[in-house]
Parts: C-alpha cells; sequence; structure tokens
C-alpha cells in the first residue's frame, strides 16, 4: 500500500563500513554510504507529565472542509475523574466514525474515568483524535472488565488517522504492580490492525503493564510521545511492538520499570531517532524464540539516543530453541550514562524462574553495526556477545566506540561472536575476529569477502 504525501519518507538504507580494517589476518575494504530522508516533526518534550496548554499544542490544522467536532462531553462525559464516562466515549467515537473530517474531541482540563473501550473502524477519512484531556483508568483491577483482561484503549482497523493533543493516558497501574504476574495483565494503549497513523504529543503515564502497544500494523509515526512510570514498576515497557512495519519512532521520553522500546517478532523496518531513555531496561530487540517459536526482526535503526541509569543499553535478547533471524540492525550515535550493559547480544536469554535447558537451535543473529556509542559502564562488561555455540553471531561490527568504567577496568567478552572492529575502540575487541579454531559452528566469516553490506529498506 503507498504511502501518501503526509507521511514521513524512510527510502533505502545501504551502510558499509568505511576504510581498511584488518580482522584475523583479512582485509575488509568497506566504503560507507548512508542516506536518510527522514523529517523529524520537531519539538521538545516536557520532563514532567503533564497536558500541553493549547498554545503548546494546537487542537487541531484544517484544511479545505471544515471539521465537524464531536464533544465526548456532548454525550454524557462528566469529566470529574470519578464519574464512569465510558460509555459516553462509545457513544462519541460511534458518531465521529461515522462522520467525514471528525475531530474526536477530549476536552482539556478535565478527567475523564473509561473502562475498557475499542474503539474500532474502518471510519470516515480524516478522523482526527484529539486528546488534550487526562484519560484515566479505573484503580482496582476486580472492577476491570474480565471479558477483556489484556487490554484498556485499543484503536483497531483504522487508516490515516490522527491521534494528538498533548493530553494525558494514565493507567492508574499502581495495584497492578502490587500483584505483578506476566499473564492476565492489562496494556494501556494499543494501536493494532492499521496503517498510516500519526501519534504526537501524547503522555502516557503509570501503565497496568505495556505503555504504548503496535501491533499487526503497517507505516505508523510517532512522535513527542512521553512516557513514564517508576523504574520499580514490573513489565511497564514503554513502547512495544510486534508483527509490524514501517514505524518511526522520533523525539520521545521514555522512563519506565522495563525496555523503554521493545521490539518483537515479525518486526521489519523500524526507525528510531532521538530517543532519552532511562530509567529502564533500554531498548531491545526480543525477546524472541521462546518455546521453540520463530523470531524475526529485520531493518532496525536507532540514531541518536541517550540512555541514562539503564539496566542494559542496546540489547538483542532470544531464548535458547528458537529459530529465524534477526539481522540488518544499526545502532549509532549514542550516549550512555551509568548503564549496566551498554552493548549486550544475550542468545542464552532464560526469563524464567526455573533454569532454561541448553538446546542447540537459536535465532540467527547477524548484521549488527555499532557505531559512535560512548560513555560509562556500571559493569566490566561494557560490551557483551553472548552468542549461541551453535549458531553463532555473524558480522558483528563495531566503528568508534569509547566505553569506560567510572570505578575499575571496562572489557568485552564474547561467546561464538563474529565480526571485527574498525577506528577508535574501547574496550578492545579482539575477541570478535574470527578464529576458525574456536569451536563455534557456521557463524565464521567469509574471509574473501570485501566488504560487508546492511541493507535495510525503510
Amino acid at each position: 500500500m503507498g504511502l501518501k504525501s503526509w507521511l514521513i519518507t524512510l527510502p533505502l538504507v545501504l551502510i558499509t563500513m568505511p576504510a581498511v580494517v584488518r580482522a584475523q589476518g583479512t582485509d575488509f575494504d568497506a566504503e560507507q554510504r548512508f542516506s536518510s530522508g527522514i523529517q523529524l516533526w520537531g519539538g521538545e518534550e516536557d520532563e514532567e507529565l503533564k497536558p500541553l496548554s493549547a498554545s503548546e499544542f494546537p487542537v487541531w490544522r484544517s484544511s479545505g472542509a471544515e471539521k465537524k467536532v464531536v464533544n465526548v462531553e456532548s454525550f454524557g462525559a462528566v469529566g470529574d475523574g470519578i464519574a464512569d464516562d465510558t460509555q459516553a466515549f462509545a457513544s462519541a467515537w460511534k458518531k465521529a466514525c461515522f462522520l467525514s473530517n471528525a475531530v474526536f474531541l477530549v476536552p482539556e482540563k478535565r478527567v475523564y474515568k473509561v473502562n475498557v473501550t475499542k474503539f474500532r473502524g474502518p471510519c470516515q477519512n480524516k478522523l482526527i483524535i484529539q486528546i488534550a484531556g487526562t484519560i484515566v483508568a479505573p484503580e482496582e483491577p476486580r472492577n476491570w472488565d474480565p471479558k477483556n483482561p489484556r487490554v484498556w484503549l485499543v484503536f483497531s482497523n483504522l487508516e490515516g488517522v490522527r491521534i494528538q493533543g498533548g493530553g494525558i493516558i494514565d493507567g492508574s497501574g499502581s495495584k497492578w504492580w502490587a500483584s505483578s504476574c506476566k499473564i492476565n495483565k492489562t496494556n494501556a494503549l494499543t494501536i493494532d490492525s492499521s496503517s498510516k497513523i500519526r501519534v504526537k504529543g501524547l503522555g502516557i503515564q503509570s501503565a497496568q503493564q505495556m505503555h504504548f502497544t503496535i501491533s499487526r500494523s503497517a507505516a505508523i509515526r510517532i512522535s513527542g510521545v512521553r512516557v513514564k512510570s517508576p523504574p520499580d514498576s514490573p513489565n511497564t515497557d514503554g513502547i512495544h511492538i510486534s508483527e509490524s512495519t514501517d514505524v518511526s519512532i522520533q523525539n520521545c521520553h521514555i522512563g519506565t520499570g522495563d525496555d523503554c522500546i521493545s521490539i518483537v517478532n515479525a518486526s521489519s523496518n523500524i526507525k528510531m531517532k532521538n530517543i532519552d531513555c532511562g530509567p529502564g531496561h533500554g531498548i531491545s530487540i526480543g525477546s524472541l524464540g521462546k518455546d521453540n517459536s520463530v523470531g524475526i526482526v529485520t531493518g532496525i535503526v536507532l540514531d541518536t539516543a541517550k540512555l541514562t541509569g539503564t539496566t542494559n543499553g542496546l540489547r538483542i535478547k532470544t531464548w535458547q530453541g528458537g529459530s529465524g533471524y534477526v539481522r540488518s540492525v544499526r545502532f549509532e550515535n549514542v550516549k550512555m550514562d551509568n548503564v549496566e550493559n551498554p552493548i549486550i547480544i544475550d542468545q542464552f536469554y532464560c526469563d524464567s524462574p526455573k533454569v532454561c535447558k541448553n538446546k542447540t537451535e537459536a535465532v540467527k543473529i547477524s548484521q549488527v553495526m555499532y557505531k559512535n556509542i560512548s560513555g560509562t559502564s556500571r559493569t566490566s562488561k561494557a560490551m557483551k556477545f553472548a552468542c549461541s555455540d551453535t549458531v553463532p553471531c555473524s558480522n558483528i561490527v563495531l566503528n568508534n566506540i569509547n566505553l569506560e568504567r567510572e570505578n575499575g577496568t571496562a572489557e568485552t567478552y564474547c561467546n561464538c561472536a563474529m565480526g571485527f572492529d574498525y577506528g577508535f575502540v574501547r574496550p578492545a575487541a579482539d575477541c570478535l575476529r574470527n578464529d576458525v579454531s574456536s569451536g563455534c559452528n557456521g557463524g565464521s566469516l567469509n574471509n574473501n569477502k570485501k566488504h560487508v553490506e546492511i541493507n535495510t529498506e525503510l
């Protein structure tokens, strides 16, 4: 499906590494060309999660046909944070979805308590969802809709919709966290089975579990989203992407108790730019391959980010026994401040109370580049490449890395990780060099190869 002119353009990104680099006695002539036509929407994010004023965030932009405003208060919403406004939101949505050029309006300076609501499409064209006030979930898990235990606000089967307004979505998650469990937990905001959606300027906080999930969707543009939850809030990923393609995340500040951004199976062509992450678990691809499943992620670019006090930095995590692949990944221009594991590939991921059994199958990881990564590591292993003995990582490339430990010496750990480094790289990563006698199977570099390419169609 072709993208219309209002969508951000993300053309082909071709990465090849410049200079002559020597790995295990072999010269790799590599020349870098990077082209990205991504356009920033601009705008700075507030540190505190408070609704933006009308002057800071325009109500809407109108060109052509006059907008038809559908105000939730016209359908009985009270907005005092106490009354249940769920039915008013559902009725207003039904009306707005039916109208062309409609604005579904959640007014500013009001707090609307809303239970599980599914905003289903398809709708008429040019729909704007203007969230200027605060939408808050019921505090008590026992008051939740038993028919919908995993979702709260779901936007599905939509095309060409804008979600904006500078307001806040508040999941009231503290009581959910107190009885934390990885099952039967609720995600706050979900976009599902949709395309050409733009989300701008929202604040999402205190989610029951994940704050913002994007699933089975294409051509999604996210800008200026602020996510905030305490560092001890369990499983509260900031933005979670699954089974989606052509997703752009820009100018976002995310602080949670889990991954700031997580990208899982069947996701491709994901571009992240100007991301401020912390607290949290960093920016992750995975986990993939759990319960012997297939995991495929390809075409991932993170360009310009700051990670502060996170338990991981740039992470790829897979379970033993899975299959599939992660490839064509680039992380560049990233600052680390007191990060526990700044660069980590973990193919022995085991988030389980039981010990995970050793298995020979694994998700294949290849064509991963780290460029212009600097800052401080909280642990001695500033770079850790723990790859499968039987399905080793290959074509791991480091360029201009400067990671130090404030107290002590930083080092690089490798297990069956094949690749090379060039330019200034600290700590040294000699363990990446190809070693045919290492006992690792099937992951060595082709010594006749003249260059390494990471091709990402974005």
